[in-house]
């Protein structure tokens, strides 16, 4: 049974879990950034069975986040290689890797970011690209943008702060 897609809920968050929120794609993603781009790289990596590796291989290419191209005619293989807008999630999975080194790994990091020069560590963390200060919970408002339909205008009339809640009694 296909869940219900997000794609049509006017929030860019909900809309970018409608397109890689499953474990598989953002590992087929994870993967890609590591430079797989043959099926038998992304099988080995992941290990997962190959009908559900091709559907999903088939996604993101149909949604731009992976390009496929030929590399080889007889017999005829293709490879997959990030597009700019598949390379754009890297970010966003580094986020992810520090949250979980943070959350989920009481042993110590299994996997640290690292310089490529020096070999220093690097900790990930979004930042505002104008002012580069770090943005956090409590630091940063949403306000309708000027893709919002009146609809949303009116559910979110101001700019409400984003990560702070003010209690379960009102």
């Amino acid at each position: 049974m296909r869940r219900k897609s997000l794609s049509e809920i006017e929030c860019p968050i909900a809309r970018t879990l409608d397109m890689v929120g499953d474990a598989w794609t953002l590992l087929i993603l994870r993967d890609a950034l590591l430079g797989a781009t043959r099926f038998g790289d992304f099988q080995e990596g992941l290990g997962m069975p190959p009908s559900t590796l091709t559907r999903r291989l088939d996604q993101l290419t149909d949604q731009g986040l992976l390009a496929r191209r030929t590399y080889e005619q007889k017999p005829l293989r293709d490879c997959y290689e990030l597009t700019e807008m598949g390379a754009d999630l890297a970010p966003v999975l580094l986020a992810i890797s520090s949250w979980g080194n943070r959350w989920l790994a009481p042993n110590g990091a299994p996997l640290e970011c690292v310089d490529p020069a020096t070999g220093e560590r690097v900790e990930p963390m979004v930042v505002d690209r104008r002012s580069m200060r770090p943005l956090r919970a409590g630091t940063v408002a949403l306000r309708t943008g000027p893709g919002a339909s009146r609809q949303l205008r009116q559910r979110l009339p101001g700019q409400v702060l984003f990560g702070v809640a003010e209690g379960c009694v009102r």
